[in-house]
């Protein structure tokens, strides 16, 4: 078994003839509730095969924030991270090969949006390290 971060992202598609999917709050409480419950329902599923680790959602609000010498404040992009660089949320796998966690991220996608409709949104697998990288020269 192996562990998987399956990274939410709030991104529009960049192939031709795919449509954006409307923000949540342009859905109506119905379609915001259908959605909901895919997501706890997928992961129920998830967690009979026992393959679900961890799920959260994300607020929209974010800071990036990186260290700029000894005794100086950090550096921070103001208040409000570009759209291309959201992340909706997160789900952590473990799973039994790459190719089941490509096939979860792809099911995960489908959840529902406006008119119930799939969302198709993107979905970044990655896979944890199981030990630290080693240096060779």
């Amino acid at each position: 078994m192996a562990k998987y971060l399956m990274l939410k992202h709030y991104r529009s598609s960049s192939i031709p003839g795919d449509r954006p999917f409307a923000p949540m709050d342009q859905w109506t409480p119905e379609e915001v509730d259908a959605h909901i419950k895919y997501m706890y329902d997928f992961q129920d599923k998830l967690r009979e095969t026992g393959e679900f680790v961890d799920a959260q959602a994300l607020s929209p609000e974010g800071t990036f924030v990186r260290y700029d010498g000894p005794g100086r404040p950090p550096v921070t992009d103001g208040p409000f991270p570009e759209t291309k660089d959201l992340i909706a949320g997160w789900m952590v796998v473990d799973v039994d090969s790459y190719q089941r966690a490509l096939d979860l991220a792809g099911e995960l996608s489908a959840s529902p949006g406006r008119h119930g409709e799939p969302i198709s949104e993107w979905l970044e697998v990655r896979p944890f390290l199981t030990s630290p990288p080693t240096v060779t020269e």
